[in-house]
């Protein structure tokens, strides 16, 4: 009945590939199977198993598919046969199979048996068919013969693109075929051979070189049942050739079919060890091939004749550019011939290659020696195109050595990067400071890497690293100019800060009154007479005022204060080193015009946001030399008749501010009140404005003479060119020619670019102490700050009152319309003055400015008449409906919140956001893959689109002093907030360096919803807070910790509800790992705390303690509970190295900490019954001392002689889950005196240094205990410093009767005896203690503790626990009264 009911499946099966019903695309033959029968897999899919009792039904299949009236089998694609047996007649059927349908395209034999004759019908058949693509035999037993019939089939056929022959031995003559075939077929794209032997790599890998075949190659192979590993490996995607494991004459032919290919670009051999012939090869190839960039050589044991072949090929090749040489065998030698190619040895001489710029060497067996070192130093002197070198791992050289080399790079003006790492001498003070001395006087070196050097891990690196990232082209260039006198600088700077209205225009024109008319210049004395013009307008931007004090200049910068100005404060804020000091302003009433005064809170607000200003930009500046020097001024007296309770109200907070910003500004001591009007009046602010002046200068650094005599030269140029506010670079050097002698070039064989560096350096000078503005890559100097701050960008800000219409392009403007504008500008409003100012100023280089201080951007940088984006003249978003693009289930939501860690000092200022707009904008253009990024602004919002990734950042807060990053993606939450992490934080730390800011995750539900910012200041959790908790915890539920969020409510109405979220949905995998690691490193100094004794160790032997009888049978050390534990910490070292992933992570950390735990608790319960002899324990062993303070309890940690006003508690001693027992009395101690100290502080030290460790892994070892130790980890530290823990390293914690495995150094039979008396001591304590107190009955334990005498009905042990285990584990326990 079976076999017949088979026979019609197998039947049903001819037949449906007879019908039409079946569209097939894919049969899988599956034969010689225990039962016979087909299945259908997918509408276009089945598979036929047939048994060997119905072979022969095989052969009427074939005969089926291959009938030419079956129109179905037109449509198939793919044929699949197993475990068949290839006869002449089934292979004859294939053919007519493979001929009657022109669509199949993949045939493929697993475990298929072919003899000799079938296969060359098979390769007859391949070599008329023009259809297939793909062939895949695996295990089919081929071999060579195989492979050769396949090859030679392969000749002919011009269709075929990918062959695959896996797991079995065609061998070499087999790979040889193949290899003859690959230099005939060009049609192959991909070849992978698995083989058990690596010698069939050989042939095929060099037939595909020497060809200049596009072919992709793979060869694996495994020998004597080894693991199977990869021989070679050719992807012609990216030109790259990875040699594993290549015998020597292998790789010598791989190697020398090289010559003249054109299809690899980067050869990588390391690990494949290589001969001296290899290397001689090697350099006919580095001689003959063209296209050949990078060669990575590292470990193949090269010697020096070695390297010899390798740097005479060197001296002929013009391509490779990166070498790689770390870990080989040669000597100075060898050294010396690599680079002589590189060097030149004379002026007249020519460096021979010019091509190569990375070379790398070096390694524990690679002897530099004297003449390596001296062909070093040559290198360095000579060589003008290596951009980087790496001397890696080196054991040869000395200290003194990296001295020579360092100091010769003070020559070297090509070398961007010098790499050191691993060398085992890089030590000393005296490197270090030559490290330093080359780094200034060498601006070109950008990177040097000294990771894993004893310099490096001494910590001894950061400020070379710091200095490095200063090292931009202006301080080296002042290193040319050191010839040059320095002087103190002759200029100040005063900046007057202060709110709209506060009357600082009135201020700087009455104190310009106060100085000598005839020392003020004669234009300035214009100005003056048409000072009561100019004051009928009120002052609009930024202005600046210069008068003379003797022979000091001082500017006044007056500040605008009207709020669109204040994105450009940035701007015009002191350089690092500049002379300067600022003045705060505020009013005493709100408007000039009436007489309502300003409360104390209006004024301290003002005061406070200039402060916060002044603060925030200091911390960005390069080099703060010192603090500002800041005064505050109040206007508007003369309307105070008398004085006022408010007025007091206003200095008391002034002198709050004062308190609150000590340490972070210089706070002048006096509060200057006065009428602006009267000159008379501000005669005191005019005086401290000289006198501080005077002060600054002699604090700060000292500047190039030549900038004091310049400034004069700049304003008498001025004067004669038409008043012009800026000149090229090419004017600036005819006027240095004309009128320095210093920066004048003396004749025409003088080196011409170091007298340009040296002006360079001068006007970067001039630049630092607000002269001029200056930057190197614009080629000119703009030399009236007032114009540029106040007039052109000011006209930018007004950008958006004269264009509203232009929101059509979404904010962006033309350049011509930019430059019209900013021409427009230069026309002054009083007549006769500045009429030809704008004849000789190009306005695109004040645009290039623009761009330069990232003030706007490109919409499309390639385009030259690209429109331009200013983001400080967009609007809000008024009323706009915020939701996301994308709105699809399975969107992850993230968000972060970047907050100034100390927001009451500092902010954001105005300037940051636009600028981040901006910058933000220039590093995505910057990004090589860019994804299709979009990006769209608004005032405070700027919205991305990368990778599909959707980012807002937004600003907040009243001041800005916080920042939300949220996303929106399909991507997992670890690639979303990769974006975040490497591209959006970056970028906003760059724009506001110096300024902390502290990171926190957004409740997810706010990301979604995108809720208002008001909504959401609650909604934020710490990260650092965040990542404590889940050390808090143990193993068990860190992966399914979660994070509760309160409820938001406006005026009633609920907007958010409460929730939570698991810790893994807010966290990144990257943040979750470390807290695992964390947690490991926190488990491991546990196992180090609990002085884990090594293997056969003759003195930890001998050095074992001795206990009782009693106690020898309980063994109540930790040196026996860390003795249990050894096995784990060898199980998480292979843990470590297996874990792919969290969870697998995390259950290696379970593993480890339940085994330690286990064993801790076990341990522990032997020791709560040790000693049961004492007093029979009728008295509770497990005690605790608490502190009532401020109404919270405090576990009391260290036991001192004094103390008063202590608690005595108990635990529960339920074996396994010791707890605090909740509402226990306790008996309280008036106060503890020597006697007790004596008998308790070894006890109290040891086991609170337990307990600590215990909670710090989140393991309760007694439950509660936790919420009684505010500040863990700093417990922990306290604890573990102690003196009397035996030694902070040798100190081990033990249990309740203190039992601790003393230091092996000091484990003796007389310290063993000490321990028991100290143990005994202490149980003695507490049984006198309460019989002292009338608490030594049963009954009188249970009402002052809770606890109950019982004995385990298992093993007769006695222990004192509480009411809830009394019920809970009545079965296990029987009450013993005392």
């Amino acid at each position: 009945m079976a076999s017949n009911q088979i026979l019609k499946e197998l039947q049903w099966a001819q037949q449906a590939i007879k019908s039409e019903g079946l569209n097939l695309h894919s049969i899988s033959f599956y034969l010689s199977q225990p039962t016979s029968g087909c299945y259908q897999e997918t509408d276009n899919s089945i598979s036929i198993n047939i048994s060997k009792e119905n072979l022969p039904f095989f052969s009427h299949l074939l005969t089926t598919l291959a009938a030419p009236r079956s129109t179905n089998s037109s449509s198939l694609r793919n044929l699949e046969f197993h475990r068949v047996e290839w006869d002449s007649q089934k292979v004859r059927n294939l053919g007519t199979l493979l001929g009657n349908n022109q669509n199949v395209q993949q045939v493929v034999f697993r475990r298929n048996r072919f003899n000799g004759k079938s296969l060359s019908e098979l390769s007859d058949i391949l070599k008329a068919n023009k259809v297939i693509k793909e062939i895949m035999l695996s295990e089919s037993g081929i071999g060579s013969v195989g492979a050769g019939l396949i090859a030679s089939a392969l000749v002919v056929n011009d269709s075929l693109e990918e062959l695959q022959i896996w797991e079995d031995s065609i061998g070499s003559r087999g790979a040889e075929e193949l290899s003859k075939m690959i230099e005939v077929n060009s049609t192959l794209k991909l070849l992978t051979i698995f083989d058990s032997n690596a010698i069939t790599a050989t042939p095929l890998i060099s037939a595909v070189l020497a060809r200049n075949r596009t072919m992709e190659v793979h060869v694996w192979s495994g020998e004597n049942g080894d693991k199977s590993f990869k021989v070679v490996e050719f992807v012609p995607e990216n030109n790259t050739l990875r040699i594993y494991k290549l015998n020597l004459s292998g790789a010598c032919r791989v190697i020398c079919s090289l010559g003249m290919n054109f299809t690899v670009k980067s050869l990588d051999l390391t690990g494949v060890k290589l001969k001296s012939q290899c290397a001689k090869e090697f350099r006919w190839v580095l001689e003959q091939n063209q296209t050949l960039k990078e060669v990575n050589l590292s470990r193949t044991c090269l010697k020096d004749k070695g390297i010899v072949y390798v740097a005479a090929g060197l001296f002929k090749n013009r391509s490779l550019q990166t070498l790689h040489l770390s870990g080989n065998w040669f000597n100075g030698v060898g050294v010396e011939h690599l680079l002589c190619p590189l060097s030149r040895f004379s002026a007249l001489q020519m460096q021979a290659n010019t091509t190569l710029t990375c070379v790398t060497f070096g390694g524990g067996r690679t002897r530099i020696g004297r003449d390596g070192l001296a062909a070093i130093i040559q290198f360095l002197i000579s060589n003008e195109t290596v951009r980087k070198l790496g001397i890696h791992d080196d054991e040869s050289l000395r200290s003194d050595d990296f001295v020579k080399i360092f100091k010769s790079l003070e020559k070297n003006a090509s070398l961007k990067c010098l790499s050191v790492q691993g060398c085992k001498r890089v030590e000393g003070e005296t490197l270090l400071h030559t490290i330093m001395e080359t780094i200034q006087i060498n601006p070109w070196i950008e990177d040097i890497d000294l990771s894993r050097t004893p310099l490096h891990n001494s910590g001894k690196t950061r400020g070379i690293y710091q200095r490095l990232g200063q090292n931009e082209k202006t301080e080296p260039e002042m290193d040319l100019v050191k010839d040059m006198p320095l002087t103190e600088p002759k200029s100040c700077r005063v900046f007057f800060c202060g709110q709209e209205s506060a009357g600082k225009t009135t201020l700087c024109h009455s104190i310009s009154q106060n100085f000598s008319a005839l020392s003020l210049p004669y234009l300035d004395q214009v100005r003056t007479i048409v000072n009561p013009v100019e004051q009928a307008v009120k002052a609009v931007g930024m202005k600046i005022k210069t008068f003379k004090d003797e022979d000091t200049r001082i500017s006044i910068w007056n500040l605008a204060g009207q709020h669109e100005f204040l994105s450009l404060h940035d701007l015009m804020f002191p350089g690092h080193g500049s002379a300067s000091f600022f003045i705060i302003i505020s009013s005493l009433f709100r408007k000039p015009s009436n007489k309502e005064p300003k409360s104390s809170t209006e004024i301290e607000e003002d005061l406070q946001y200039w402060l916060r200003f002044i603060v925030s930009n200091s911390k960005r500046a390069i080099q703060q030399c010192m603090l500002p020097s800041v005064a505050v001024v109040l206007t508007h007296t003369d309307k105070i008749n008398q004085p006022s309770q408010n007025l007091q109200h206003t200095v008391d907070s002034i002198q709050r501010l004062r308190d609150k910003f000590q340490g972070y500004v210089e706070f002048n001591p006096t509060v200057f009140t006065v009428d602006a009007r009267s000159s008379a009046s501000v005669s005191k602010l005019t005086h401290h404005i000289r006198k501080t002046s005077k002060t600054i200068l002699q604090r700060v650094p000292r500047v190039y003479q030549l900038c004091n005599d310049l400034i004069q030269i700049l304003s008498d140029w001025r004067s004669e060119n038409y008043n012009k506010p800026a000149m090229k670079w090419k004017e600036f050097g005819e006027l240095c020619q004309v009128k320095v002698p210093l920066l004048r070039i003396q004749s025409r064989n003088e080196n011409k670019e170091r007298v340009e560096m040296k002006r360079r350096a001068i006007a970067t000078c001039l630049h630092h102490i607000g002269e001029v503005i200056y930057f190197d890559e614009l080629g000119f100097l703009i030399l009236d700050c007032e114009w540029f701050c106040g007039e052109a960008l000011g006209q930018l800000i007004k950008l958006n009152v004269r264009k509203q219409h232009s929101s059509e392009n979404n904010g962006f403007v033309s350049r011509k319309e930019l430059e019209k504008i900013l021409r427009g500008s230069l026309q002054s409003p009083i007549p006769g003055m500045g009429s030809k100012v704008f004849e000789n100023l190009d306005t695109s280089d004040l645009v290039r400015m623009m761009l330069k201080l990232e003030l706007c951007y490109e919409q499309d940088p390639s385009d030259p008449n690209s429109l331009l984006l200013i983001p400080s003249i967009l609007e809000e978003g008024r009323g706009k409906p915020q939701k996301w693009q994308l709105s699809m289930p399975d969107c992850v939501y993230a968000g972060r919140h970047l907050e100034c860690d100390d927001s009451s000092h500092m902010f954001l200022t105005p300037g940051f956001f636009p600028r981040l707009q901006v910058h933000l904008h220039n590093r995505i253009q910057a990004l090589k893959d860019q994804h299709g990024a979009t990006y769209s602004l608004e005032k405070c919002i700027i919205s991305i689109c990368i990778n599909g990734i959707y980012i807002r950042v937004e600003l907040g807060g009243q001041l800005g002093y916080y920042i939300d990053v949220l996303a929106c993606s399909t991507k997992n939450l670890s690639e979303t907030l990769r974006v975040i992490n490497q591209l959006i934080i970056p970028a906003i730390q760059s724009v506001c360096h110096g300024i902390t800011l502290t990171e926190n995750v957004i409740r997810p539900e706010c990301v979604r919803k995108l809720t208002p910012p008001r909504y959401r200041k609650t909604q934020f959790a710490s990260m650092q807070q965040l990542k404590q908790a889940l050390l808090s915890l143990p193993a068990d539920s860190m992966y399914d910790y979660q994070h509760t969020w309160s409820p938001v409510l406006d005026s009633g109405r609920p907007i958010l509800q409460d929730g939570f979220d698991f810790a893994r949905d807010l966290l990144s995998d990257d943040d979750f790992r470390e807290v695992l690691h964390r947690r490991y490193h926190d488990l491991y100094n546990l196992a180090q705390e609990l002085q884990v004794p090594p293997e056969n160790n003759p003195e930890g032997q001998g050095q074992s303690i001795t206990m009782s009888n009693e106690a020898a049978k309980v063994e109540p050390t930790f040196g026996g509970i860390a003795k249990g534990v050894e096995a784990v910490l060898e199980r998480l070292k292979i843990i470590e190295q297996e874990i792919r992933d969290l969870k697998q992570e995390i259950q290696g950390l379970r593993y480890y900490e339940h085994r330690l735990l286990l064993e801790l608790h076990r341990r522990v319960n032997h020791l709560a019954t040790f000693n049961v002899q004492v007093e029979e324990r009728k008295v509770p062993n497990m005690i605790y001392f608490v502190k009532t303070e401020n109404y919270t309890r405090r576990l009391v940690t260290a036991m001192l002689s004094g103390m008063n006003a202590l608690r005595l508690h108990m635990l529960c001693e339920f074996r396994g889950q010791m707890h605090v027992v909740e509402d226990q009395l306790g008996c309280e101690i008036m106060q503890v005196d020597n006697a007790a100290v004596k008998s308790l502080a070894p006890y109290m030290k040891k086991f609170m240094t337990l307990v600590t460790l215990a909670l710090k892994i989140g393991a309760h070892l007694a439950a509660g205990m936790g919420q009684m130790i505010p500040d863990l980890s700093k417990e922990v530290a306290h604890l573990a410093g102690s003196s009397v823990l035996c030694g902070a390293a040798g100190a081990t914690a033990a249990g309740v009767v203190g039992v601790a495995a003393m230091d092996r150094r000091n484990r003796s039979i007389e310290g063993s005896r000490d321990i028991q008396q100290d143990l005994r001591a202490a149980q003695q304590w507490v049984v006198d203690f309460l019989r002292e107190r009338r608490c030594s009955s049963g009954k009188d334990i249970a009402e002052k503790f809770g606890l109950w005498r019982i004995r385990y009905r298992d093993n007769g042990q006695i222990a004192w626990i509480c009411r809830q285990h009394m019920y809970a584990r009545s079965a296990e326990i029987i009450e013993v009264p005392v």
